[in-house]
């Protein structure tokens, strides 16, 4: 929807300032750009001035965030080396690269002894041994090809728009911050298993562009539908969290964060200010506009608050060793929701084993299954393996 604010300067000098504000097809996503200039038929001399504070920005953290996951998880699997740690692997002729079993990683990627090796999140690790540079780390590994594949389109659909609207200092700290907390509430429900995912981080930039929706209201026309659509969209992927296996407490503690950093990076100046800004020198406009609106300073300050207690209580309470599921019974329900066609159950694989030579006899201490296993190589990453494939 175009907008343009044209004030009423000197006789002899005419003005405007072109607006456009749009989002896309399905109306969420929000640049802002100045319109080109178009000639008017007018007697008068027209002075065109460019709106720096809408202006498009050329998108390049977003990418480099892309490569970067990319990298990383070829980096995974060339660590990983499942010819030498599995006894059998799918795509052997990749090598190094080759996946692991389909019934240890229907993913299509590493073992989970490998993501842990390069920097999942491991409640234990983090709080028994001091690493918490794995709330930041595993934001950058993931389980396989479709788990990373899923992520880095969306990262490009959702990131891009908004890096070109709001430059890449703020939607890079959007996209770590976010990434951050969504690990911490992760780290403070799930602590029995490894977590690793850029979910937490995506889901910081769609909070960011709820909020972004809301302390800009007045700057778009169709608020409402933008507003429903954005809204469904959340919800729908919230929804897809409840399903077993998916961290949705990494989810919402990610879409939290950037929903409450959106009214702090992602404020916009109103635009009456913004046209006294590009008003011709000498011309003195009948009332002065504050930059922001009184809501947006609230919402500001208010967001930046939260922000700040909440971080610094949830480390606390991690690094304090505090399991959060001993104060909300119900809570664990938000991550999984048990049906009659999948369990809930977490708990890490766990097996008795017994070799003789190179003859393993392992029994999972879950569902009671046993099996003789033939080993070659890593001794302890191939039992590792074995026992949870044996236990799925």
């Amino acid at each position: 929807m175009e907008r343009k604010h044209e004030p009423a300067p000197p006789p002899s000098t005419e003005i405007q300032i072109g607006v456009n504000s749009r989002r896309g097809n399905s109306n969420v996503v929000h640049p802002v750009e100045v319109d080109t200039p178009r000639v008017l038929s007018s007697p008068s001399p027209v002075i065109y001035t460019e709106v720096k504070h809408f202006k498009k920005w050329v998108p390049w953290i977003i990418p480099t965030f892309v490569i970067a996951n990319i990298a990383m998880f070829i980096i995974t699997m060339y660590v990983n080396d499942c010819p030498k740690n599995s006894v059998s692997c799918i795509a052997r002729f990749l090598g190094r690269l080759s996946f692991q079993p389909f019934k240890e990683n229907p993913l299509l990627g590493p073992s989970s002894t490998t993501l842990q090796k390069m920097g999942a999140l491991d409640v234990k690790k983090v709080v028994d041994r001091h690493q918490g540079w794995r709330l930041v780390t595993c934001n950058w590994l993931h389980g396989g090809v479709f788990h990373l594949l899923a992520n880095m389109l969306s990262l490009l659909v959702i990131g891009v728009r908004l890096e070109q609207e709001f430059g890449f200092v703020k939607i890079g700290l959007l996209y770590v911050i976010s990434g951050f907390g969504g690990s911490l509430l992760s780290a403070l429900f799930i602590q029995l298993n490894i977590s690793v995912g850029a979910s937490g981080a995506l889901f910081g930039l769609l909070g960011g562009m709820l909020s972004e929706l809301i302390t800009n209201w007045s700057i778009y026309s169709n608020k409402v539908a933008a507003f429903t659509t954005l809204l469904v969209i959340i919800v729908i992927n919230l929804a897809v969290g409840i399903l077993p296996h998916v961290d949705n407490f990494a989810h919402i503690g990610g879409f939290l964060s950037g929903f409450f950093l959106g009214f702090v990076f992602l404020i916009r100046p109103q635009f009456g200010w913004v046209s006294q800004r590009y008003t011709p020198h000498g011309y003195t406009p009948a009332s002065a506009k504050s930059k922001f609106k009184t809501y947006q300073c609230i919402l500001w300050i208010i967001s930046l608050v939260i922000i700040i207690v909440g971080f610094t209580i949830g480390l606390i309470m991690l690094l304090r060793g505090v399991d959060a599921n001993d104060h909300c019974s119900w809570c664990h329900y938000l991550s999984c929701i048990p049906t009659a066609r999948w369990s809930c159950n977490t708990e890490p694989a766990s097996c008795l084993s017994s070799q003789m030579g190179n003859q393993l006899n392992l029994t999972c201490t879950t569902n009671g299954k046993s099996s003789f296993y033939i080993l070659s190589g890593d001794t302890n990453s191939q039992i590792q393996g074995l026992c949870t494939q044996l236990c799925r």
